[in-house]
């Protein structure tokens, strides 16, 4: 007999998007940068799934998938010619900008997809497995500490050496006022907000709305442009 096709998973075609770009985008492009970042996490998430690292792989795939779904959707948006999420709209406004690095364009789309997609996916993978924010807080956790040990990495890896202290010091000053870390604390806060909201959606829809506009701000901040 011969072999079974691959049946592609809905994390293999989230996989297969994020190289496609890769693939297509300009090196030095601003999303190019966040993508290869986001590509990395995607496939460490797909391994710990094959590798029994989360204990409920259902609910590991399902937000992985929905978490996903939303960067993508806001890439088609401005591929399209339509507005992006206010928190996507720095990035991809100033993703041609010889006066923002590299760092910069990674860190503002960690702060997009962490500080607004991971809160309103929860609210999508509870709606999906009809379940509980708390019921995925393990998963949420582990994705969470991939990006924190990936932010560290590329910190390391994008800054500038030694020989660019001048353009360093003003770097190091602009990325020290934003933390991953307290970033995804308000993200679980605003997730179990927004599932708390669920029976009220004008009220959830503000609520939306007004963390959308203020993580667009911090990501804003993030690509201030830099002094060659």
């Amino acid at each position: 007999m011969g072999q079974l096709a691959h049946i592609s998973t809905p994390v293999d075609i989230v996989l297969s998007r994020l190289r496609a770009l890769d693939g297509q985008l300009p090196a030095r492009d601003g999303v190019a940068v966040f993508n290869r970042v986001y590509l990395a996490v995607t496939e460490a998430v797909d391994r710990g799934v094959e590798a029994g690292r989360f204990a409920d792989a259902r609910a590991a795939v399902t937000l992985d998938v929905r978490f996903a779904e939303r960067y993508l959707a806001a890439v088609d948006a401005a591929a399209n010619g339509r507005r992006p999420p206010a928190c996507w709209r720095p990035l991809f406004q100033l993703r041609r900008h010889p006066g923002v690095r590299p760092l910069q364009f990674a860190l503002s789309g960690i702060n997009a997809h962490i500080g607004h997609d991971l809160a309103l996916a929860v609210v999508d993978a509870c709606r999906t497995l009809d379940c509980e924010p708390a019921e995925l807080e393990d998963e949420f956790d582990r994705v969470g500490d991939l990006l924190v040990s990936l932010e560290e990495r590329i910190r390391e890896e994008l800054m500038p050496g030694p020989d660019l202290f001048q353009i360093a010091d003003p770097l190091t000053h602009l990325l020290g006022s934003w933390s991953l870390e307290r970033a995804r604390e308000a993200t679980w806060t605003a997730a179990r907000a927004l599932w708390a909201l669920r029976g009220l959606p004008d009220v959830a829809e503000e609520f939306t709305e007004r963390l959308d506009a203020a993580v667009g701000l911090a990501g804003r901040m993030l690509l201030t442009p830099l002094p060659d």
